[in-house]
């Protein structure tokens, strides 16, 4: 089955990107002939099946990834799957860092895309280890109250990235020292970027 039908804001985004878009572009052919839905959320081009997420390719400074949703669950014979971070339970990418490696990957990429869809029609889930409840700063707090647009885009941002500037800012010993991290930020997550981004 092939869904070769593409959406208009990712055609949008593609002719915005600077970095990675014969990459990009690349793995958004392979994931259409898997017969994913396109969409673009998280500002990035997004496959689904049935409403439910699959996969979406992510832009880095060092590399271009397709990260499934949930990777963890895939059998990953090649080896070839990554821990986006080191508290990534679910999610699991394949990196690259030019377009051949795509094209030499491509029936192994489909292969892996198949084994999601599989995976999200028998109702798989994976299994979370209870994570112990972050506490936001009282700083962050207060920027939250003084700024509501920052609050916003903090609550758009996806959980990991919320949980990774909750920690960073929180491991700041001293108040000030949290708060000028909390500056120093402020506008990578009005811009819904996560900490590393």
């Amino acid at each position: 089955m092939t869904n070769s039908r593409t959406n208009p804001k990712v055609d949008e985004y593609l002719s915005e990107v600077k970095k990675w878009q014969a990459e990009t572009e690349k793995l958004r052919m392979i994931i259409l002939n898997c017969g994913l839905t396109e969409d673009l959320k998280w500002r990035k081009p997004c496959y689904t099946f049935q409403n439910s997420n699959i996969v979406i390719i992510q832009g880095f400074k060092d590399y271009c990834a397709l990260m499934f949703f949930k990777g963890s669950l895939l059998h990953d014979a090649k080896g070839i799957l990554i821990k986006p971070g080191e508290n990534s339970q679910a999610q699991r990418q394949i990196r690259f860092t030019d377009v051949r490696e795509i094209v030499e990957l491509e029936p192994v990429l489909k292969s892996y895309i198949h084994e999601a869809i599989e995976i999200d029609k028998a109702g798989l889930q994976v299994n979370f280890k209870q994570k112990k409840e972050l506490k936001f700063p009282e700083e962050l707090q207060n920027k939250f109250k003084e700024f509501p647009a920052l609050k916003n885009a903090f609550e758009e941002l996806t959980p990991g990235r919320q949980r990774a500037y909750i920690i960073y800012f929180s491991q700041a010993k001293q108040s000030k020292t949290r708060a000028s991290r909390i500056e120093k930020y402020m506008q990578q997550i009005l811009n819904r970027k996560g900490l590393h981004d």
